[in-house]
């Protein structure tokens, strides 16, 4: 009896096992399931998939472009094939694949988000930026925080009724309100550009979309540190004193990485060697998010001001081959990020297990965001209006516009859709209905750029906002590789910095240039003057007394005179090396 009993012991565990591994791979033998062999096998098809998908999703991109097809957007057609491909690989036998090609919240932070906020800085039209800084502040900041507190109580009353067995504390919500207040740049502004939309409306938006990722996650990570806590008055000012600094001091470590880049290329010969500047450069700006990141501060804000600090100074200090580079680094890195993104939202539906979908709090969830967004855009953008006429009217400006039309504040609003963010934030959520809210964040992020997203060109048209705008002569956000003079004068090959004329240096400058026509002695000319004003400011006393004359027609004139006449001549080479062979360009 007891060997029977044995025998039948054995055979049910060997049951199991087999069963077991079964649902694992039905393809793998039990002894095969966790050899590393194996799983680098199953880990080259996800990677395979993957790359699959952003090929498509490239020559998609190419293709729409090229038939000049701007009523479907890749974006749309990114998430679907990730959708589909998901669906696929959930209804297929096994599980290593599907677990490979699961959204990661440390892949996101670590590897697919950096580029893309680092180009973005990198790229920012800086004149366009800073001229409307008050207005990007206002919706980055207060409407940013006006929109996740409104989504917030409105999941939190929801919630409470318990209609669906889910009750979440405030805390809780107001985490995922912070979460879902991230928008996504990258589908709206891309059609921005294929339509050349007004400059202004394109820059308000672009900033505050770029501004509003980083103050999002500041606001998120504040608000899990609250957790376990109770909930007074005090903790609101603590809360918001904890944002102000994390922001501020992250600000400063993403501007003192690009002054300390800045430097050290003015003072080294690094340019020398253009394969080790640009490695240097790229490293410097992801030594800033990382080192950012683990002082507990925001890595986003980080890398988001250095590289617009090093576009400002340190890019005028390069090579002319690392300023080539440079710039299409980074392009390449945020295109590969973007669509890998999308692909990857598309992918997460059906190749989360753990999710729980709630078809009415997800319902709730979609039409709370509009109604945040409505409260963050409309009245700020009266508030702004108002000012803007007291403005006018006080420095007796005729016929002044509306800083902000209506058809501006409704693209504003359409302009809200959410991003890969909020979903890497919410899958930093914790406790009993994480696995709910993650779902519902998953699903409204990807209903908003499906649904916003795809109906951006058709609302432009209805709405009548000027588009096919040609960009402003002298933008600062374009490196182009034909012109012979670049910004404030500079000549492309502009090289060593000081007396030094280094023979490497000339025939880099040869090797790139070459193809270009030679320069009249007028344009020689031109170039020298212009060279001679920018490289010889004028530091006198009296110049400097007027640095910080405040006007009120340019509030930030005196932050422009300062970084011309004192920080330039500090961060940035003075003095160009002499060609001895001009005529050889």
């Amino acid at each position: 009896m007891d060997s029977i009993r044995y025998v039948g012991t054995q055979v049910l565990t060997s049951f199991l096992r087999k069963r077991d591994s079964t649902d694992a791979d039905p393809d793998v033998p039990d002894d095969e399931v966790s050899d590393p062999a194996t799983e680098e096998i199953f880990t080259s098809w996800a990677i395979f998939i993957l790359i699959l998908l952003i090929i498509g999703s490239l020559w998609t991109s190419y293709y729409l472009q090229k038939k000049r097809i701007q009523a479907v957007h890749e974006t749309v057609i990114s998430i679907f094939a990730g959708m589909f491909v998901g669906l696929i690989i959930r209804v297929s036998p096994g599980h290593f694949i599907q677990e490979h090609v699961s959204f990661s919240y440390s892949y996101f932070f670590n590897l697919l988000l950096p580029p893309i906020i680092l180009n973005s800085g990198y790229e920012l039209h800086q004149a366009n930026f800073f001229r409307n800084l008050a207005t990007i502040l206002t919706f980055a900041f207060l409407g940013t925080f006006i929109a996740a507190i409104v989504l917030g109580i409105i999941l939190f009353i929801w919630t409470a009724i318990g209609l669906e067995g889910i009750n979440i504390s405030l805390l809780d919500a107001i985490s995922v309100g912070a979460a879902l207040s991230a928008t996504d740049p990258v589908t709206i502004l891309s059609i921005f550009n294929a339509y050349k939309v007004d400059p202004k409306l394109y820059t308000i938006i672009f900033g505050e979309s770029l501004l509003n990722d980083a103050i999002c996650i500041v606001m998120f990570e504040t608000a899990q540190k609250f957790t376990g806590e109770d909930l007074r008055i005090s903790s609101f000012f603590k809360g918001v004193g904890m944002f102000l600094m994390t922001f501020t001091i992250s600000l400063l470590i993403g501007t003192i990485v690009g002054i300390l880049t800045a430097l050290l290329l003015k003072h080294s010969h690094i340019r020398r060697f253009p394969q080790i500047e640009s490695c240097l450069v790229l490293l410097f700006a992801y030594a800033a998010y990382f080192f950012s990141n683990g002082c507990h501060m925001s890595g986003i804000v980080s890398l988001l001001f250095c590289g617009i600090t090093l576009k400002h100074y340190a890019y005028y200090n390069m090579s002319r081959r690392t300023q080539i580079a440079v710039k299409y680094i980074f392009q390449l890195l945020a295109q590969l990020s973007e669509n890998f993104i999308f692909i990857y939202l598309g992918l997460s539906l059906f190749t989360e297990v753990e999710l729980i979908f709630k078809p009415i709090l997800i319902i709730v969830t979609a039409v709370g965001i509009c109604v945040s967004r409505y409260a963050a855009v409309f009245p700020l953008s009266r508030l702004i209006n108002f000012v803007h006429s007291k403005r006018a009217a006080a420095l007796r400006i005729p016929n002044h516009q509306e800083e902000i039309p209506p058809p501006y504040q409704m693209m504003l609003f359409w302009a809200g859709l959410r991003g890969a963010v909020g979903v890497a934030l919410a899958a930093g959520l914790t406790g009993e209905h994480a696995s709910s809210l993650k779902a519902t964040v998953l699903v409204v992020v990807v209903l908003t750029v499906i649904v916003f997203g795809g109906t951006t060109a058709r609302m432009l048209e209805i709405l009548g906002i000027r588009t096919g705008v040609i960009e402003e002569v002298g933008s600062d956000d374009e490196f182009d590789i034909e012109s012979n003079v670049g910004k404030h004068g500079r000549p492309m090959n502009y090289q060593d910095g000081g007396n030094n004329n280094d023979e490497l240096d000339i025939s880099d400058a040869e090797s790139d240039v070459s193809d270009l026509p030679p320069m009249s002695s007028s344009q020689q000319q031109s170039q020298n003057v212009a060279l001679n004003n920018i490289s010889r400011p004028d530091l006198s006393s009296s110049s400097l007394s007027g640095i910080f004359s405040k006007t009120a027609e340019d509030p930030g004139k005196w932050f422009k005179e300062f970084d011309d006449q004192v920080l330039k001549p500090v961060l940035l080479d003075s003095t160009p090396s002499e060609d001895p062979n001009p005529n050889k360009r």
